[in-house]
């Protein structure tokens, strides 16, 4: 619960509708650095509440977002006005990011987040072959793709949608595993896992079939083997107006026609 005055720290994307939201903001509510806030105010769309929640998730500091971009399905709608009683009123919605562990040919380890999706892409005009683990379990022998994704429910409505794979509802425990494109199995559509599920998958035949690996926006080239699981250590918390919450939006999603 925040206090009856909370200290905010505003973000704002480089867009120039964020940029002078910003502004007026700032000059009505003040600035607090982001150290040091009860709540973070995200300007934009989507991606920046993404990079956001990369850049300060590790606070604990909960995000209220307003959109100023051309997406925000993660977002609430911008209004200037009596953002101290939305604050107030606003419900949270608490997510767990998947943890992405990359292994490169060349031998190196990345690791990084993903609030939305973990995604392997084909390099070349090449199909990427992969085959797919489940809690170190052969599951997959090989899929031959575009490539494969592993979302969360509040990412499912974003690319894994896009390729054809299932909305989540928040809080189901459960992360959908889709694959994109797929040429075979012909009749794969991808499975939906419990979401303390390991997930690795690795690349056959990585030297002519190089593929990458992106946890929301952090690529990494020439991977080998990707493993993914749900996060233990990492949470962060989005605000909502309760008209617009997270949950209802999700819902809604399901049955637009």
């Amino acid at each position: 619960m925040l206090p009856e005055q909370p200290r905010i720290a505003f973000l704002a994307s480089r867009a120039e509708d964020a940029q002078s939201a910003l502004a007026e903001l700032v000059r009505v509510h003040g600035q607090h650095d982001p150290r040091e806030a009860d709540v973070l105010c995200a300007l934009g769309g989507d991606g920046f509440m993404l990079q956001t929640l990369h850049r300060h998730g590790d606070l604990g500091v909960p995000v209220f977002g307003m959109k100023r971009g051309t997406v925000g399905f993660l977002m609430n709608h911008y209004r200037d006005e009596e953002l101290l009683a939305r604050l107030a009123a606003a419900q949270p919605a608490v997510l767990k990011p998947l943890e992405m562990e990359a292994l490169t040919e060349s031998g190196a380890s990345v690791r990084t987040l993903a609030y939305n999706e973990v995604s392997l892409l084909r390099q070349t005009r090449q199909a990427a072959h992969i085959a797919i683990h489940l809690n170190g379990r052969s599951r997959l022998d090989e899929l031959v793709a575009d490539g494969v994704l592993v979302a969360t429910p509040a990412g499912s409505t974003a690319y894994n949608y896009s390729a054809h794979g299932p909305i989540l509802p928040l809080g189901a425990g459960v992360i959908a595993l889709t694959p994109i494109a797929p040429f075979r199995p012909r009749r794969w559509r991808g499975a939906l896992l419990r979401a303390g599920t390991e997930i690795r998958f690795e690349v056959l035949d990585p030297l002519k079939r190089p593929v990458s690996a992106t946890g929301d926006s952090h690529e990494v080239r020439d991977v080998v083997e990707v493993t993914v699981r749900e996060s233990q250590s990492h949470t962060v918390t989005l605000l909502f107006d309760p008209e617009h919450n997270l949950e209802e939006r999700i819902m809604n999603e399901q049955f637009v026609t």
